[in-house]
């Protein structure tokens, strides 16, 4: 009877993990934006919702921080690709609401990265969308993929002089890679099978 107690624990550890086969979605608002040819860097942008974790009203689960390499092609204003070399991608959690204390996610982006005018208004106006896919690390130490989109606006007139912008929203989804969740399953099969045998052994 203790080891069936023991597998249904053990059991018990590893659905959580399966629960992560669907991915995490995250959100993020606000923050500034350094939009240059040399790449973009972001700072300080809220997190604002993290697995079905929402920020209380005006509070934020943490910050999410990247950087892309240089423009690869085309040009700031009509668009172009930014390369993915020396790039990052950071999600850090502030604790207290659910979500992880400290880094969350730890990672940069792969492959080419989409720079895409989305609207400009007047002379001046610009909304961007900056998109890519995303590799790393989460705080369990599970190595992760996913897609990051990033809605960027800009004042062409400011940015004459300081180069900023900002977030009006990031959007991104971040799922296992195949290899963890062949192990995932592999072992959920062991467990199981283990627990048909002891209880029809027995």
């Amino acid at each position: 009877m203790r080891r069936v107690a023991v597998m249904f624990g053990l059991l018990a550890l590893l659905l959580p993990m399966a629960a992560w086969a669907d991915g995490i979605d995250l959100t993020n608002q606000f923050g500034t934006v350094t939009i240059t040819n040399a790449g973009i860097v972001s700072r300080g942008s809220e997190l604002m919702s993290f697995n079905g974790i929402k920020a209380p009203r005006g509070r934020s689960l943490g910050s999410v921080n990247f950087s892309t390499g240089a423009l690869a092609s085309g040009s700031i204003w009509s668009g172009g690709t930014f390369s993915s070399a020396g790039s990052s991608f950071i999600v850090t959690g502030v604790g207290g609401y659910g979500q992880p204390k400290g880094v969350i996610f730890s990672g940069a982006f792969v492959g080419p990265i989409s720079w895409t005018v989305v609207s400009q208004t007047g002379r001046n106006n610009y909304v961007f969308a900056l998109s890519g896919k995303i590799q790393g690390q989460l705080w369990t130490g599970r190595t992760v993929s996913g897609t990051t989109t990033q809605t960027i606006y800009a004042y062409k007139n400011q940015w004459v002089h300081d180069n900023k912008g900002g977030i009006h929203l990031g959007s991104t989804h971040l799922v296992p890679e195949p290899g963890t969740l062949g192990l995932l399953g592999t072992g959920l099969i062991v467990v199981a099978g283990t627990m048909r045998r002891k209880l029809f052994g027995s």
